[in-house]
C-alpha cells in the first residue's frame, strides 16, 4: 500500500487517507482481503498523529470499504455492492432533486460531468 499524503493539498489529510485507501481498494491495487496496517503504524510511517488515521479508518468502515475484525486486525472488505447500492440511492436522489428544480437530462448529465471532472482534477 503506497500512500502519499501532499501538506498543500486543500483536502485535510484524513480525506487524503480515505480517498487513497478507498481508490486502491475499488481499482484492485489492495485486494479484497488485504490486511491494513494498524491505525498507529501508519500514522507513524506517515508522519500523521493517530486520531487523523483513526478517523479515515472510521470513514472508510462506514462507507463499507474496509471492516475491522477486533484485534485480528482491519482488511479490505467485499464491498463492491456495498458501495454500488450508495451510489446508486445517491443517483436517485439526485435525479428526485433536478426534477424539482425542472432540469432536463441533459442539463443534469453535464452537471454530473462537470462535479466528476473536477472531483478527479483535483486528486
Amino acid at each position: 500500500m503506497s500512500l502519499k499524503i501532499r501538506i498543500d493539498d486543500s483536502a485535510p489529510p484524513y480525506e487524503q487517507v480515505r480517498a487513497q485507501i478507498s481508490e486502491q481498494a475499488r481499482s484492485g491495487v489492495l485486494p479484497v482481503g488485504y490486511r491494513l496496517p494498524t491505525v498507529r503504524g501508519l500514522a507513524e510511517s506517515l508522519g500523521l498523529a493517530v486520531n487523523t488515521v483513526a478517523k479515515a479508518y472510521r470513514a472508510l468502515e462506514g462507507d463499507g470499504v474496509i471492516e475491522t475484525r477486533g484485534r485480528n486486525g482491519t482488511f479490505v472488505a467485499a464491498a463492491g455492492s456495498a458501495a454500488e447500492r450508495e451510489a446508486a440511492l445517491a443517483a436517485q436522489a439526485y435525479v428526485e432533486r433536478v426534477r424539482r428544480l425542472g432540469l432536463g437530462e441533459p442539463e443534469a448529465l453535464a452537471a454530473v460531468r462537470d462535479a466528476l471532472r473536477a472531483a478527479y482534477e483535483a486528486h
